[in-house]
């Protein structure tokens, strides 16, 4: 299996204001971004098992063919910046999404 790290050109992650955060993951190659999209992994479950969050807590997970990526917006369980909230800037919160394995053709 290949991690989702390893096909991506950009994973990263932000806030989206302070209570959500956005995880954004672009592809320099549009064989690697169709391959990661019809491998089925990329699901509200599959985030929610990553994240350990509800259903209810996922705002968006949309693909954009035209830009070879897909966005995920969740709720923050902590707001920026409140007592307690370790990532200021939502920048450290991509490393589970990073390690998810896909099925790729070539191990098949």
């Amino acid at each position: 299996m290949t991690q989702l790290g390893q096909l991506a050109k950009v994973l990263r992650s932000k806030n989206s204001g302070p209570f959500e955060l956005t995880l954004d993951v672009l592809f320099d190659s549009e064989e690697n971004y169709r391959m990661v999209k019809a491998s089925g992994r990329i699901t509200k479950a599959t985030v929610c098992e990553l994240y350990g969050i509800a259903e209810e807590q996922i705002h968006h997970l949309v693909f954009f063919d035209q830009a070879l990526g897909f966005k995920i917006t969740i709720s923050r369980d902590i707001s920026s910046g409140t007592v307690g909230d370790r990532d200021v800037y939502g920048a450290q919160q991509h490393a589970p999404l990073m390690m998810l394995a896909i099925d790729t053709a070539e191990e098949g």
